[in-house]
């Protein structure tokens, strides 16, 4: 009897310790691989046609291919009241640097004040991104549940 315990127990032991160094071998997901963030706010005489309204700023690489396919729909936009611009890092390394972009396509929505008013990091479908801009021109224009995610003003705690 004593004997079969200790075999049992010996047993327990070399499972759990097998289990103690896979678990250590096992590689870590990160815990939050969407980190990057979009700035908060621009001056914008960064930027094309400062005196504008509303502007489309579009951080680039030459080398993402959806960063074409978001500067595409976010060329469209362009009008009087909305300038439009693509920043390839390329070009204009300086601004990705001052406005801290580390991940691209960043695409940013901001007034004339240069408050960004909403953002995507990544890809974005056509729908949220001229929907956003609708929305932030003519609030309420856009009719609810039609899948366009509007983020709440930061300045109204409410």
């Amino acid at each position: 009897m004593i004997l079969r315990l200790a075999v049992v127990a010996g047993v327990v032991l070399v499972a759990a310790l097998a289990a103690v160094i896979l678990q250590r071998r096992r590689p870590s997901a990160p815990t939050n691989p969407s980190a990057y963030v979009a700035p908060a706010q621009l001056d914008r005489h960064d930027f094309d046609d400062p005196h504008s309204p509303w502007l489309v700023a579009v951080f680039t690489s030459a080398t993402c291919q959806s960063c074409s396919d978001v500067w595409g729909k976010a060329a469209l936009l362009r009008s009087d009241d909305v300038a439009a611009m693509n920043v390839e890092v390329g070009d204009r390394p300086e601004l990705h640097d001052r406005y801290g972009i580390e991940a691209v396509p960043i695409t940013v929505l901001a007034d004339a004040d240069g408050v960004v008013r909403r953002s995507f990091v990544g890809p974005v479908s056509s729908t949220h991104l001229w929907g956003a801009m609708a929305e932030l021109r003519s609030p309420g224009s856009v009719p609810e549940n039609c899948g366009v995610a509007v983020e709440p003003d930061a300045a109204d705690p409410g």
